[in-house]
Parts: C-alpha cells; sequence; structure tokens
C-alpha cells in the first residue's frame, strides 16, 4: 500500500508560523477578500501565501474560484492543528516573558457585544490598569457570540471571555462582573409609544423582535406574550427594528439610554416587563500559568471590589 510522502520532514520555523498566521485569519474570514483587509496585505500576496502553504505542506488546504471560497477535509484538520499550535507557540512566549520583570506578551480577550455602556466600567478600567503595569502587552479584543467565546477558551484561542452567565461548563472557571438590567421598548413613532398602561393584550397586538441568541427559561417566559415576527442576533440588530417604528423588543437599559434621553425610545411598563442578566468572566482550568492573564484577573477583582 502506497503512503502519503511526509511534507515536513523539519520543525516549523518562523516562515512557517507566518503562513499558518495568514491561513487562520482566511480561514476565520471566509475567503481572500475579506483577509485582505484584516490582514492589511493585497489578495494576490495572500494567494502567494496560500501557494507557498500548500507547497510546504503538499496538501491542497482550499478551493477558491468563481464558486466562492470552501475548506477541503485536510484543510480542515490543518486549520484545527494550526490553532493548537499557534496556542502552544502563545503560551511558550507568555511563560518566558513572565520571567522577565516587565509584564509582556498578549491578552486575548472575547467579549459579548454592546457592554462597553455599562456604567460600571470594571473590563475597560481593568485593561487600562493592566496596559499601565505592563506597557508591552498587546491587547486582542474580539466581539464574538458567548457559545464562540467559550470554545475558544477551552481551545486556547483565547485567554479569557465575558459572556452572559446563562450555564456552567466544568472546564471554566467563572468571576461574577456585575447584573445588566432590560426592558421592553418601543420607539416614538410606534402607536404604543402614548400608552400609559401597556398589557399583555397589547404586546399581543404589536409586531416584536426576539433574540436569536440563547436566554434563561425566565427570560424566555417573557417573552412569550410577544408576537414574535422578526429576530436578531445581537442587541444591535434588535435596537435597528425597535427604531424603526414597526417592532417593539428587549433592551438594555444602559444601551437603550441614548436613544430614551433624545426622546426617541421609551420603556413600556418597566416595573412589569424587564429582566436580569449576570455577566462573568470566564478562564479555562488548568490553563498555563500567564502572569498577563493572571494581572488582568487580579485588577478585574480589584475593580469589582470597588
Amino acid at each position: 500500500m502506497s503512503r502519503r510522502k511526509e511534507a515536513l520532514s523539519a520543525q516549523p520555523g518562523d516562515a512557517d508560523l507566518r503562513l499558518l498566521k495568514i491561513y487562520r485569519k482566511v480561514v476565520e474570514c471566509g475567503g481572500f477578500s475579506a483577509a485582505e483587509v484584516e490582514l492589511n496585505i493585497s489578495r494576490a500576496a495572500i494567494s502567494m501565501a496560500m501557494n507557498d502553504l500548500e507547497t510546504r505542506l503538499g496538501l491542497r488546504l482550499c478551493q477558491r474560484g468563481r464558486s466562492g471560497f470552501a475548506l477541503t477535509d485536510d484543510g480542515a484538520e490543518v486549520y484545527q492543528a494550526t490553532l493548537q499550535l499557534l496556542a502552544a507557540v502563545e503560551g511558550f512566549r507568555t511563560r518566558v516573558n513572565g520571567l522577565h520583570a516587565w509584564l509582556k506578551g498578549e491578552l486575548n480577550i472575547g467579549i459579548t457585544d454592546n457592554l462597553v455602556t455599562m456604567p460600571q466600567m470594571h473590563i475597560t478600567n481593568a485593561l487600562s490598569a493592566l496596559k499601565e503595569r505592563g506597557p508591552e502587552v498587546r491587547i486582542n479584543i474580539r466581539m464574538i457570540p458567548p457559545n464562540e467565546i467559550e470554545l475558544a477558551v477551552l481551545d486556547g484561542r483565547l485567554h479569557t471571555g465575558v459572556i452572559p452567565a446563562l450555564k456552567t461548563l466544568p472546564g471554566l472557571h467563572y468571576l461574577l462582573l456585575y447584573a445588566e438590567t432590560s426592558q421592553l421598548y418601543c420607539a416614538s413613532g410606534h402607536p404604543l409609544f402614548e400608552v400609559d398602561e401597556v398589557t399583555e393584550q397589547h404586546l399581543g397586538e404589536c409586531d416584536a423582535v426576539v433574540p436569536a441568541y440563547a436566554q434563561t427559561p425566565e427570560v424566555k417566559a417573557l417573552h412569550e406574550p410577544l408576537r414574535a415576527s422578526a429576530s436578531a442576533t445581537d442587541r444591535e440588530g434588535i435596537a435597528f427594528l425597535i427604531l424603526s417604528d414597526r417592532y417593539i423588543g428587549y433592551l438594555p437599559t444602559h444601551y437603550a439610554e441614548r436613544w430614551v434621553a433624545g426622546g426617541r425610545m421609551r420603556a413600556l411598563n418597566p416595573e412589569r416587563w424587564h429582566y436580569l442578566t449576570h455577566y462573568s468572566a470566564i478562564t479555562r482550568k488548568g490553563a498555563p500559568p500567564n502572569p498577563v492573564l493572571e494581572t488582568y484577573l487580579e485588577e478585574l477583582q480589584r475593580m469589582i471590589g470597588e
């Protein structure tokens, strides 16, 4: 039986790591065009790098052309191996940098959307304190859905993340940050804007936008009286539809405040139609020592205490 020739006869070098980083970004962006902006290099340079990597590995990694971009089976395997390798390299760099007096390395953090307007700016203040203690630390933030944050923290692509505390996974540590209040809103052009006492009957007569992401049973129960005729994958999408004057929907109070203050939105019976969402910072159990992450968490806990 013939065996495939081994393409990697030597250990991966800096040039290989550069090609793999480009490949990872191409896969995450879904093609060369989107990756061009993220990588800040030309599409021709990306294409050349992909050709070099395929030659180096002796594998066809992706299909590209008029039909679009798609990974081959080998390409999907190489992508997973790339994530593991780059996470291991970053872990090594972080541990070695930890031997120096100054903090050096990266903090890769994933955050759920639209938390920057929270009045308790624990995350922002902790990042500021981290940068003060380690001026050379590089901070990389990814705004992605909570389930993707959990997976990325578990497999080492992210050092930490901030997600709603809907469930707990055995491989993660949770640090409670704060509780977020959400209320039911309509915009100034909606028929309910001038209604003082909004009842369940009113809600059932209006089009509503509901979240297309996970919610607790208690929050789901509050959405049941709504006539769900639209959905959104994040709070910004919900705000878009509410501001169309055609829908009602739930938004965090800190996020809606800008429109409420300008008279563009109002909360409907906020004493009745509201709920709390608790947010936690997550880290992976058993992760290797990381002075940058430990310093950030130390500052985060100090902010919470204050």
